[in-house]
């Protein structure tokens, strides 16, 4: 298996540790989202595992190997980390070409990664004349041309229109599923929570949580039950007798916090209180990341006055 492996990672830029003893795994077979606030250190830490930066000390492996002792690293690792990275001068498809020659991949992998990205109608115009979606779209054909174990994703949405969007979670779930292993940074909640498996979240350098998604969000967000009734009185009632505070919303539906559907359902059906809807109202994702990296952000705006 080919897994990412880093270990007591740190780096350090004068007297700034932009990456503090950082340990953590990322496996083949899911989807691991990369949050932080800026300057948590993803970029680095990404940059760390492709052999771009030196680290100060620890380690940062490929399936077992440093990735600048991979042989034809495309084929092991594929990354974007800059959409704006391709030569402005060139074509899409001869940007693509150049990346082959240089691990000797078939030329004809170009054109499967072209198609493959939805750039096929435009792969012989100039790079420069590309929006920033489809310059997205050909960083994400680079990293796939090799046909790599390892895929690392650095924002792979910005730029893209809901179209791309829906076509980047279906990617991401696919390779996943082929058993590669997929590691994804992005400020997006919502939309990491569409596709992640796995959360690795660093704040300052230095890692806060390494779990899967679900248990990521219920170990921060309390959980809370929704509830109709064609008897608020009777429900009021019951709940506040078993201690439960519920609030009204605009719509006529009750929540109860600190609760669970089993519980509140139990407790209505032995009141005999008539329930119209019953159901869970799951934490997200954007939540339970306020939630744990709020003392973490090293740039915060200040709320305005009224």
């Amino acid at each position: 298996m080919t897994s990412i492996h880093v270990q007591d990672l740190t780096k350090e830029y004068g007297s700034r540790r932009a990456v503090d003893h950082l340990t953590f795994t990322v496996r083949p077979g899911r989807v691991t989202g990369f949050l932080g606030p800026n300057g948590a250190g993803k970029s680095t830490t990404m940059r760390l595992v492709l052999g771009l930066d030196r680290p100060t000390a620890g380690t940062a492996t490929v399936g077992g190997h440093r990735y600048a002792t991979l042989h034809e690293p495309l084929r092991t690792v594929g990354a974007l980390l800059d959409a704006g990275a391709a030569h402005g001068s060139r074509t899409g498809r001869d940007h693509l070409r150049t990346l082959a020659a240089g691990n000797r991949i078939p030329v004809r992998r170009v054109d499967e990664v072209l198609e493959e990205t939805g750039l096929a109608p435009a792969a012989r115009r100039r790079v420069k004349t590309y929006s920033l979606g489809m310059r997205q779209r050909l960083g994400i054909a680079g990293a796939l041309l090799g046909d790599p174990a390892v895929i690392m994703l650095d924002e792979p949405s910005n730029g893209l229109d809901p179209e791309g969007i829906v076509w980047i979670r279906g990617l991401l779930r696919r390779l996943a599923d082929e058993g590669r292993t997929v590691l994804v940074s992005s400020h997006l909640m919502n939309e990491t929570a569409s596709f992640a498996d796995h959360l690795v979240v660093l704040g300052r350098g230095r890692l806060l949580a390494d779990m899967p998604m679900r248990e990521f969000i219920d170990a921060r967000v309390q959980p809370r039950v929704r509830v109709r009734t064609s008897d608020p009185a009777a429900l009021k009632d019951v709940l506040g007798r078993h201690g439960y505070a519920s609030t009204e919303t605009e719509d006529g539906t009750w929540t109860v916090d600190h609760a669970r559907v089993e519980d509140i359902g139990r407790l209505a059906s032995e009141a005999r209180v008539p329930i119209l809807e019953l159901f869970a109202a799951e934490g997200t994702l954007e939540q339970a990341y306020l939630d744990l990296t709020s003392a973490e952000s090293e740039f915060t705006a200040q709320p305005q006055e009224a």
